[in-house]
C-alpha cells in the first residue's frame, strides 16, 4: 500500500500539486471504493489503480493547474457522475465549498458513501437533471465556478452551465482532444447565454500523449430567464 500512496503523491506532484499523507491515503480510499460500487454499478470503464490515478485523479486535478482558483469559494460540478472533478478537487482543496448534480439516483449513492467515507466536509449532492436544476432559484446563478468533465458537445454544454453561473464567475469545460468544431458550432449558443469564450488550454496528462483541452468561458451578463430549456430539448436542439 506504502507504493501505491506514493504513487499517487509522485503522479498528483508533475501538476506541481503537492499533497500530504492523509490526503493520499482519502485518493487510495476513493479508488477502493470505486472498484467495489463499479462491480454492481456502472461507474467507469478504467479500474486499473495507476489509470484511475492518471486518467481520473490527475486528469481531473489539472484545473488546479492551469487556472487561478485562489479565489473561488463555491463550485459546482455538473453531471458528476462518479465524482469527477469534484471529488479529487475536494480532498486537494478542503477549504472549497462544492455541489456535485447528477440525473441518477445510484450514483449519488455513491457519491455520498465516498464523501462519508473520506470524512469531507462542506460537500453535497443533489439529484436533478441539470435543465432542471438550472432553473431552481436556489441555484440559479449563484456559483462561481462551474465545472463538466466530457458530458456533452459545448453548445448543449453551454446551456447546462452558464444558466447557474453567476455573472462574473467562470465555466471550465473539460474536454478530450478535437475540439475545434465544438468551438466553432457553439460561439453563437455561448453569445446567447450570456458568456463568452476566455481562453483554451491544451495540454498532455503528464508522462502519456494523452491529449486534453479546458475552455474557459467567462459569465459576461445574466442569462435569459428562457434558458436552460425542458429536460432533454438542449441535447435533441442544441441553440445555434
Amino acid at each position: 500500500m506504502e507504493q501505491k500512496l506514493q504513487y499517487i503523491v509522485d503522479k498528483i506532484g508533475e501538476l506541481n500539486i503537492q499533497i500530504n499523507e492523509k490526503q493520499a491515503e482519502q485518493f487510495f480510499r476513493y479508488y477502493e471504493l470505486l472498484v467495489e460500487w463499479n462491480g454492481f454499478m456502472n461507474l467507469t470503464g478504467i479500474t486499473d489503480f495507476e489509470e484511475v490515478v492518471c486518467k481520473h485523479f490527475v486528469d481531473s486535478l489539472s484545473i488546479i493547474s492551469t487556472k487561478d482558483m485562489s479565489t473561488v469559494d463555491n463550485l459546482i460540478d455538473i453531471g458528476t457522475g462518479a465524482g469527477f472533478p469534484g471529488i479529487p478537487l475536494k480532498i486537494v482543496r478542503p477549504d472549497l465549498k462544492i455541489t456535485l448534480v447528477d440525473s441518477l439516483n445510484k450514483r449519488i449513492n455513491f457519491l455520498n458513501e465516498v464523501i462519508t467515507r473520506l470524512n469531507l466536509k462542506e460537500i453535497s449532492t443533489v439529484h436533478s437533471r441539470i435543465e432542471d436544476f438550472g432553473k431552481n432559484k436556489e441555484y440559479r446563478e449563484k456559483f462561481d465556478f462551474v465545472t463538466a468533465r466530457a458530458v456533452a458537445h459545448l453548445s448543449v454544454l453551454s446551456e447546462y452551465l452558464l444558466p447557474i453561473s453567476k455573472v462574473g464567475g467562470k465555466c471550465i469545460c473539460m474536454k478530450g482532444s478535437n475540439v475545434e468544431e465544438e468551438l466553432d458550432t457553439g460561439k453563437n449558443a455561448i453569445k446567447i447565454l450570456g458568456g463568452k469564450i476566455n481562453c483554451i488550454d491544451q495540454f498532455e496528462l503528464p508522462e502519456s500523449d494523452i491529449s486534453r483541452n479546458i475552455i474557459v468561458l467567462d459569465k459576461i451578463k445574466n442569462t435569459s430567464a428562457k434558458f436552460p430549456r425542458k429536460a432533454g430539448i438542449p441535447s435533441k436542439e442544441p441553440l445555434k
